[in-house]
This record gives C-alpha cells, structure tokens and sequence, in this order.
C-alpha cells in the first residue's frame, strides 16, 4: 500500500496537471486504480470528488476577477448536467467494452477539435 504522504504529493501533481488542461483526471483514475490499487468505482468517485474543491476555486478567483459570467455558462452547465444524467442512466445496462469505445471516440473527436482549432480573430 502507497503512504499517505505519497499520495497527498501525487494528488497535489495531478491537480496541477489538470489545472493546466493536461488530463489530470484520467492520469488520477490510472494511479488510483493502477498503483493504489483501488477498486474502479471507488476511484471514479474520488475523481469526481477530486475536482469539485478546484472548481471552486476557480470560480471564486474568477468572480475576484470580474471574469466569470454565469449567463454564457449556464446553457453547458444544464446541457452536461442533463446529458450527464442521462447518460449515467442509460449506461447501467452497457457493456463496459461499449462504454470504453464510446469514450475513446469522445476522447478522439475532442483531440482533432483541439489541434485544428483556431480562435474566431486569428486567420
């Protein structure tokens, strides 16, 4: 078993990574389930939980800020809320293997839109 003091310093690099956009979440679920040895839906809880301290900061540094606006937000915030339950309802009959390719074509097809896009100003 890993000590605890190893796992508040990977917590802590994983949190970072995911603050800066690199996929801290799913390197979180692999550590988790690969080297804690943690059972996967206990590790898909702890990711889930794992994000919701850092949205919270970021809100509140951005409300700081003056650049966070609920309007714009909130349309994607019913949209993945709903689309989230759904899903969670609808996935408790598929087969883990669906599920995974499901979520390696999302991974995919956010990856393209990642590298080819372009901001709206720039040509």
């Amino acid at each position: 078993m890993v000590s605890f003091i190893y796992n508040v310093a990977i917590a802590s690099l994983l949190g970072m990574l995911a603050g800066m956009g690199v996929g801290g979440g799913s390197l979180l679920l692999l550590w988790l389930t690969q080297a804690a040895m943690i059972e996967t839906t206990q590790a898909r809880i702890i990711n889930l939980l794992f994000f919701l301290p850092a949205a919270v900061i970021a809100i509140v540094f951005r409300k700081k800020q003056n650049t966070f606006r609920l309007k714009p937000v909130l349309p994607a915030l019913l949209a993945g809320c709903g689309a989230a339950a759904i899903v969670s309802i609808l996935s408790r009959n598929w087969e883990l293997d669906l599920m995974r390719k499901l979520l390696g074509g999302l991974l995919i097809i956010t990856g393209i839109r990642e590298i080819l896009y372009r901001p709206r100003n720039a040509k």
